[in-house]
């Protein structure tokens, strides 16, 4: 079964109203999961933002069906081993529906706006990795850890209490470079998410993580394939013209366009191409009634 899930810009104006009305219409309507960025801003303008941890220890106590995570927490925001700690208490929380995302981090001026350092990219690099290392040993390990990163270490250091699920939560890398990225997911990750990619794009860096991940003594199957992409959706050709005529003519990304029939057909053109989980990005956070006919429209096709 293709997983169908959304994915929420928390720096779009996310406020606790909107939060508890998208949760309550994804457990509702039979979407597979809601995952969300963390930023404390994309501006200019700034919006409204909530913390993402926070508002996914509310997502722990307020749902009971979906998986939830971060798409993608930046290493360079917290030190990882308080990430680490947070992302399992989460998961024990909600009963194992918690999935970490990790990331480089790459918005400049909100670092600058928090006083945040923004480090080149070969140093955000390693942060990862460390972060990646780190969280792998506190989740795995039944004993006290002395490890020494190039950014971060431990000594002594032992999670508790234990994760419930063994092996703590899911690590999710996102990101699309051949070079870093699939290499560390074929380290590390339980599920690697492609970022606003064609069909073509997502399919050859398949084809190259399976390679990866045999080189690392894995199999394919060991980690979960997913995408992230926006969706504009509207339930009659007249609603979509009018919603694709108020898309940024200079925003060239990727995005699924269409009625129920054809986001259908897109999404499953990216199955074959060997995508697991779809997070949908939905951008009007008020459109509560859009997500229920998106539903309607899209969810039976591929979720039994």
């Amino acid at each position: 079964m293709t997983q169908i899930g959304l994915m929420i810009e928390g720096q779009w104006g996310l406020t606790w109203e909107r939060w508890r009305r998208l949760l309550r219409a994804a457990e509702d309507y039979g979407y597979q999961c809601v995952f969300r960025s963390d930023h404390y801003t994309i501006g200019p303008p700034d919006q409204e933002s909530l913390e993402t941890f926070i508002s996914l220890t509310y997502a722990a106590t307020q749902t009971q069906r979906i998986e939830f995570g971060t798409l993608v927490a930046p290493t360079t925001f917290r030190h990882p081993a308080m990430t680490a700690r947070m992302a399992a208490g989460i998961d024990d929380l909600s009963g194992g529906r918690m999935v970490l995302g990790l990331g480089t981090g790459w918005h400049e001026r909100e670092h600058t706006q928090f006083g945040v350092p923004f480090h080149d990219m070969k140093t955000r690099f390693e942060m990862l990795e460390d972060a990646l290392e780190l969280t792998t040993r506190l989740y795995k390990s039944d004993e006290p850890i002395d490890w020494v990163g190039k950014h971060y270490w431990l000594k002594e250091a032992i999670l508790l209490p234990r994760p419930h699920r063994p092996g703590g939560p899911s690590i999710l890398i996102g990101g699309n470079g051949m070079k870093k990225t699939l290499p560390l997911v074929a380290k590390y990750a339980d599920e690697w998410n492609a970022v606003h990619r064609g069909v073509e794009e997502v399919k050859e860096r398949n084809i190259l993580l399976d390679e990866l991940l045999k080189q690392n003594g894995r199999k394919p199957a060991d980690v979960k394939r997913s995408l992230m992409i926006e969706v504009v959706y509207g339930e009659t050709d007249e609603e979509l013209e009018a919603k694709r005529a108020r898309i940024n003519p200079d925003d060239h990304r990727n995005r699924l366009i269409g009625t129920g029939s054809a986001i259908v057909d897109y999404i499953s053109q990216y199955v074959e191409a060997g995508v697991e989980r779809v997070m949908l990005m939905w951008a009007e956070q008020d459109d509560i009634g859009g997500l229920e006919k998106m539903a309607r429209d899209v969810l039976p096709h591929f979720h039994t």
